[in-house]
């Protein structure tokens, strides 16, 4: 089941009175897609016909309470940066309709293609990332971001190891990738540098427009931390080959993290900056895998409303012997 009755949302007195007619407004809601834990539709604004966009969180992999708020203040800071959404609205009551949910505008494009557009995340990239932002804001700041992304892989692991129905061979084998996590940790020289960042930068989530322009969208576990985070999960095997079948060799890498320096406010020496991204590109070999055990779970129990049969496909091709001894020849051994 991947919708939901929307007509509680119609009902809210709140929302109608921010459309401009406090009784039963003429809008139509279209499914614009979903992920794992949210809903998207769109719809048009009764009186300026303006196309917008309805998010609504279904649950939070970030643990929070408040989910739709934290993701409403993020994107009311990423706003100056002209890639990201407008939020409008925000609904996080839950007395009239069972999820809280926000209003955001909807920006055009067409999905991002890795041998067409690195250039444009590049910049798309560049321009988040050097936004100013304040270390005080309501973004969760990891005392240790790479040490934080190693603690997630375990947490989401676990839960593979604790189902019950698990392969065996499977648990045995990502238990000995992980052991590789600490040593990325050691290795690493943070640079210390810190904005907000994304941290699931999917091809998917990104709208090019024809002119190039590149937009990235679904701001769910934004994070104050390094920006080697999101460009080592945008280059990162597990994330190429998700949507796509494109493999990055490290030449190709590196021309796009030279890319991303000549527009970059923070980074000015392509080494810094290459020496912030490859531990995580690494450790996303890792959170790719360990989120596809924690996933496999959930769609093999019951009760899980959004469900999508590609996605399930992708998940169980991720946790075969072929893929994961692929990533610990060319990623996570040395």
């Amino acid at each position: 089941m991947n919708h939901i009755d929307l007509s509680a949302v119609l009902a809210s007195k709140s929302f109608c009175k921010w459309l401009g007619n406090e009784s039963n407004p003429a809008v139509e809601f279209a499914l614009l897609g979903h992920g794992e834990y949210n809903l998207n539709y769109t719809f048009a604004h009764p009186a300026s016909g303006e196309k917008l966009v309805l998010r609504i969180p279904m649950g939070s992999q970030m643990h929070l309470a408040n989910q739709v708020r934290y993701e409403y203040e993020a994107l009311k800071l990423l706003f100056p940066s002209g890639r990201t959404p407008e939020p409008l609205y925000i609904d996080d009551t839950k007395s009239e309709f069972p999820y809280g949910f926000l209003v955001m505008s909807f920006l055009p494009g067409g999905a991002l293609n890795y041998q067409e557009h690195l250039p444009n995340a590049a910049q798309c990239f560049a321009d988040i990332h050097s936004l100013s932002i304040s270390p005080e804001s309501h973004l969760i700041k990891p005392r240790n971001p790479l040490g934080a992304v190693l603690d997630e892989c375990c947490a989401m692991f676990q839960k593979y190891l604790d189902c019950g129905f698990a392969d065996s061979k499977t648990k045995t084998t990502i238990s000995a990738l992980l052991e590789s996590g600490p040593e990325i940790i050691t290795n690493y020289r943070d640079s210390g540098i810190r904005t907000i960042i994304n941290t699931e930068v999917n091809s998917g989530n990104f709208l090019v427009r024809p002119d190039g322009f590149t937009y990235l969208v679904d701001w769910e576990k934004p994070l104050f931390a390094c920006p080697g985070q999101d460009l080592g999960h945008f280059l990162a095997p597990t994330t190429t080959l998700w949507k796509t079948e494109t493999l990055l060799s490290e030449a190709e890498i590196r021309k796009f993290l030279g890319l991303y320096c000549a527009k970059s406010s923070k980074y000015s020496d392509p080494q810094m900056l290459w020496d912030d991204t490859s531990p995580y590109l690494r450790m996303n070999c890792l959170r790719g895998i360990t989120w596809c055990a924690m996933a496999w779970v959930e769609y093999n129990s019951p009760g899980r409303l959004l469900k999508d049969e590609f996605t399930y496909e992708k998940i169980k091709y991720y946790l075969t012997s072929e893929f994961l001894e692929k990533l610990r020849e060319d990623y996570l051994t040395g």
